[in-house]
Formats: C-alpha cells, structure tokens, sequence
C-alpha cells in the first residue's frame, strides 16, 4: 500500500489581505476529548472531570477545558489549509474570551479574519488573525487574536 502526502499549499504573507475571511469544517467534541485531555495536562478539575459534581453545577453537566476548545480551534483552521505553508513562527495569542461553555457533544467550527496585516521587514510579516470559534447552534464559544510570523516573497532588486 503506498502512501501520498500532500505539502501545503506555497503560501506567502501576500496571499492573505485585511479582512480575509474563511469559516473551517465542524468537529464534534466528545468526553473521550475531554478526559483525554484531562489526563496529558493533569488538569483534572472538576468542571471537566466529575459528572456527579457537575450534575448539580450551573451548567449541568461536564464541561470542556478552555485551552482545550481553543486548541481544537488552531488544529482546524491549520488542517483547512488556509495558512498553506507561510507561517514561520507563532508571536502571541491576546484577547482570549470563553464566552460560553462547550459541552460534550458540541460541534464546533472557526470564523477566521485576518484583521492585521504588517508588511514591516522585508523577509517576514506580521499576519493577525481573529478566531471566532462556533458551536452547532453558531453561538460564539470563544474568540482571540493570533498573530503570526509570515515569510514574504523574496524580490530581487
């Protein structure tokens, strides 16, 4: 059985211009997301972890870590391929809000918007980009600014 793998797409800073907008795929979160998850950060709280506990809470039932939710939102704007292959390193996450709990069984998806655009070197720029991430009923769960390092095209003079 022989495999294909497929490099992403040449991209350059470029490519991207203010206010570009792309909305990824859906992504069910499920308990095994959460207790899996639980058990790599060792964050086992109980918001996440005890159901009995939870039952009783506010929400009713376990909720998803945030740092979770916000994980999977980077993981699916990265599989759809937008940044292609022009982004070099990642310089800071700001604004990040939780604005509604995620819940096992919440399906979720990212609105990303490209809301700084700084052609400021001649090798690198610098790309912002809003992540609004969804729920099924397109409830935002949470929102932050992801701004990244992006190779230009080199020109020669």
């Amino acid at each position: 059985m022989s495999r294909k793998f497929v490099d992403p797409e040449p991209k350059w800073f470029e490519d991207f211009e203010l206010g570009d907008v792309m909305t990824t795929r859906g992504r069910t979160v499920d308990i095994g997301d959460i207790t899996t998850y639980a058990g790599l950060t060792g964050d086992h709280y109980q918001l996440h972890t005890d159901a009995a506990f939870m039952a009783n809470s506010r929400f009713g039932q376990r909720i998803a870590h945030g740092p979770l939710t916000f994980s999977l939102a980077v993981g699916l704007v990265g599989l759809s391929g937008f940044y292609g292959d022009a982004i070099v390193a990642l310089i800071e996450i700001t604004g990040l809000k939780a604005t509604k709990p995620v819940f096992a069984g919440d399906t979720l998806h990212v609105v990303a918007e490209v809301t700084v655009h700084d052609a400021s070197g001649p090798k690198y720029g610098t790309l912002g980009v809003v992540y609004c991430v969804r729920n099924q009923d397109n409830e935002e769960v949470m929102t932050f600014l992801q701004t990244m390092l992006a190779k230009r095209r080199l020109t020669e003079n």
